[in-house]
């Protein structure tokens, strides 16, 4: 037990009820007084629920979380701060430099309140990484919603592409990729999740740790109001019906303030006043200095009195735990607190020493002349709860046997309906919605198609690639094969442009860790996750869990979202997804065994959602990844595009798209042209040939030239006979496959750029 301070005055101990009202368990309640000597006060258990609270804590989570690979030969900083870090060679100056880099969810506050709820995401997002030192070059977005026939559903949508526009726009960075799925799965809770990435010289990336006892706490930012109160208990519990009471706990963003804070932070980061420099978001106030403490193994001292308030009358309490945007916290080193208040009184920011460290290792908190808490920090932070929470294996689906699956009646119209289903459609709507360009390095945005978004590093021939993945049907089937899933596809986007695949960060949307099932599909994605990033030398960087997703009782399939950035040394020298031309060969690069279990053409054209999902072949996918590359080399123009939702015919129709050019596939040797060797379809089933979800696949356009033919030759000799096989010509305006379909372009366009401007206008489910 710790040695108990005295209590502090004016306020009431705090009872078991109470401690129940803030969401702390009967246990936990126990080792609060175990720790304490004494009950807490309102203040102190505040305090304790908010860092104890699974947002903040990690308590369901973080044994499992060990279980991922967070080191690599580019990581300089893994999961502990802000934001992860890995090399990324040297800036235009010949400075070595690092890109910084996370995502979190911002999910209950969006469905209660769309538009704050996603604005103020991105706006945490962007601080995660400007109080590192980088100044963030790009946004990206994964968002689920729920079926579009849903009553909620197109409120929700038009709230949170408005909340993500309207403050990564005004900030000015750009949102350069993301994607948007729709399941009724989704209909009581959506996931909204934001990625944010920026870069920095290594020789000023800044920590939460480094502080030292004697130094001032300096609060900086925007005034602290009454906004955001309770928002990290809340993210950490489930939803009912009718939960527009809980407004008052999102927040509030103003974009034109944290334009005005990231300047100001870079300007004062320029100097070497910063000791130590934490974000206020979840928790605000107290997560940040009680992290900061805990980190540098100190205690700290606030005067609430002066921490800069915008409303009248806070007390202690709400201004502990209000989550009111655009603040940081930052440790100074001595002497400097006139430097930096005047930086940022230019900029227009709230600039207050409102503290000190000190070598007690408490967290003492004073109002009014009173002390109102006085509390040891490491029960807060190491010492939270860790449990380990029962689980049981997820039972394996049955499987789907190809020969059972019958074939579209109409394979025009099957593959119309495919690309018009809201999975797939042109999401134009939603991203021409944000600035993409803003900053001028933003060289390819993945919205308008490609696989992965493209950043150059200012002043390089150099960029960045990022992309977002999930396949939520592929977890809900089977966790571990759809971890693995995430983690292979968003390596397969980065590799698809070009880029080498560096570090990853992840997003771990799931239901309520307290059932056993739920628990089930966490632990075994994660380690589906953790086996392909070992695999594919992709380590996870930073990352956030959100758990309790469901309304009622009923959770949402489980989402693990994988955010990944890769390396371009050459931009000059990328593929894009539309750079097919007339004439090309068409290649695919894999092995297509028409796999259908979980496939979007089993959802949107028989309406079934069954099976087990494809398997990963990790050995398969570097290897698709090294032929894919081999590509890369050549001397002609290429496109690339990864095999995903919807199999080879959804992915050639994107391509065609995004070309302008039509395409003939050869479904049989006798119709190959030129001596050139086609693949027939060796599925038993041409359907399952087009339409299956194989992983480990490219499609590739290339110029039939003798460099092209050398490589072909060169694969098959190196024994791998699914290395590449052609199978179709680009041409005409039309895609043609046998006597099955013929579909001009126009009409497939009109499917896949149609629908949601539609759904939009209500003119469609």
């Amino acid at each position: 037990m710790t040695d108990a301070a005295a209590p502090p005055r004016n306020s009431a101990a705090m009872t078991l009820e109470d401690a129940r009202e803030h969401g702390l368990s009967e246990e936990e309640w126990g080792v609060v007084l175990d720790r304490l000597g004494r009950p807490p006060n309102l203040v102190e258990l505040g305090v304790f629920s908010v860092m104890w609270s699974e947002h903040c804590s990690y308590k369901s989570s973080r044994r499992h979380l060990r279980k991922l690979p967070t080191t690599g030969p580019r990581v300089i900083q893994g999961p502990g701060e802000n934001a992860g870090v890995v090399d990324i060679g040297p800036g235009p100056n010949g400075e070595p430099q690092a890109c910084i880099f996370k995502m979190e969810s911002h999910n209950h506050p969006s469905f209660i309140e769309p538009y704050q709820g996603a604005a103020t995401g991105v706006g945490g997002i962007l601080r995660d990484v400007f109080t590192m030192g980088a100044r963030p070059v790009a946004l990206i977005n994964a968002l689920r919603f729920g079926a579009p026939e849903h009553p909620k559903t197109r409120s929700l949508v038009a709230g949170v592409v408005a909340g993500i526009g309207g403050y990564g726009n005004c900030v000015g960075v750009p949102t350069v990729g993301g994607e948007t799925n729709f399941h009724a799965g989704y209909n009581g809770n959506i996931l909204v999740n934001a990625m944010a990435v920026g870069i920095a010289d290594q020789d000023k990336i800044f920590y939460a740790r480094g502080a030292e006892p004697g130094q001032s706490i300096v609060y900086v930012g925007a005034k602290t109001g009454r906004d955001g109160i309770h928002g990290a208990t809340m993210a950490s519990a489930e939803f009912s019906e009718g939960e527009d009471e809980k407004r008052p706990t999102v927040q509030v963003g103003d974009p034109f303030k944290e334009k005005l804070l990231i300047e100001a932070c870079l300007e004062l980061m320029a100097t070497d006043a910063i000791a130590a420099i934490q974000d206020m978001g979840a928790a605000g106030l107290t997560s940040s200095s009680v992290e900061m403490a805990d980190k540098g193994g100190i205690g700290v001292e606030l005067d609430l009195d002066d921490v800069p308030q915008r409303e009248e009358n806070m007390t202690a309490y709400e201004m502990m735990l209000s989550e009111s945007q655009e603040r940081m916290l930052m440790i100074l080193k001595p002497g400097r607190e006139a430097e930096a208040k005047a930086i940022f009184e230019k900029w227009d920011l709230d600039a207050a020493v409102i503290g000190q460290t000190t070598d007690t290792g408490r967290l003492v908190l004073r109002h009014q002349g009173e002390t109102v808490c006085d509390i040891p920090v490491a029960p807060l932070a190491d010492d939270a709860p860790n449990y380990d929470r029962p689980w049981t294996v997820p039972p394996k689906p049955a499987a789907v046997r190809t020969e059972d699956i019958p074939e579209p009646e109409d394979y025009r119209q099957a593959l119309l309906k495919l690309m018009a289903s809201p999975d797939i459609a042109s999401k134009r709507w939603i991203w021409e919605q944000y600035d993409r360009h803003v900053m001028g390095d933003t060289v390819d945005s993945s919205q308008s198609g490609t696989d992965a978004a493209i950043v150059r590093i200012h002043g390089t021939n150099k960029a960045l690639a990022i992309t977002s993945d999930c396949t939520p049907r592929y977890v809900a089937a089977d966790p571990f094969e759809g971890g693995k899933q995430a983690v292979a596809e968003a390596y397969r986007n980065l590799s698809a442009i070009g880029a080498t695949p560096i570090a990853a960060t992840d997003n771990l949307n799931f239901g309520n860790p307290e059932r056993p099932e739920i628990m089930g599909q966490f632990v075994r994605a994660i380690e589906g996750m953790a086996e392909a990033c070992a695999a594919l030398d992709l380590p996870i960087v930073s990352g956030n869990v959100s758990l309790y997703n469901e309304t009622d009782g009923k959770a949402i399939p489980p989402t693990p979202v994988i955010g990944a950035v890769g390396l371009i040394e050459d931009v000059g020298k990328i593929a894009r997804i539309g750079g097919a031309q007339e004439g090309d060969l068409l290649i695919l690069v894999g092995e297509t065994r028409g796999h259908l279990g979980q496939s979007l053409y089993l959802r949107e054209i028989l309406g079934r959602e069954d099976g087990p999902p494809p398997p990963v072949d990790l050995e398969r996918e570097r290897m698709a990844r090294s032929y894919a590359l081999g590509m890369h080399a050549l001397p002609s123009p290429i496109a690339v595009h990864d095999i995903s939702d919807g199999g080879i015919a959804v992915s050639l129709a994107e391509m065609c798209l995004a070309a302008g050019v039509g395409a003939e596939l050869f479904v049989n040797v006798s119709e190959a042209q030129s001596g050139l060797v086609a693949q027939a379809p060796d599925t038993g089933s041409l359907c399952a040939w087009l339409f299956g979800e194989d992983q480990a696949r490219y499609l590739i356009a290339a110029k039939p030239e003798p460099d092209t033919l050398g490589l072909l030759s060169a694969a098959t000799n190196r024994g791998w006979e699914q290395g590449y096989q052609i199978i179709g010509r680009f041409s005409g305006d039309a895609l043609k496959i046998a006597d099955k379909v013929d579909i001009p372009l126009a009409d497939i366009r009109a499917a896949y750029e149609g629908w949601l401007p539609a759904y939009m206008a209500g003119k469609s489910a």
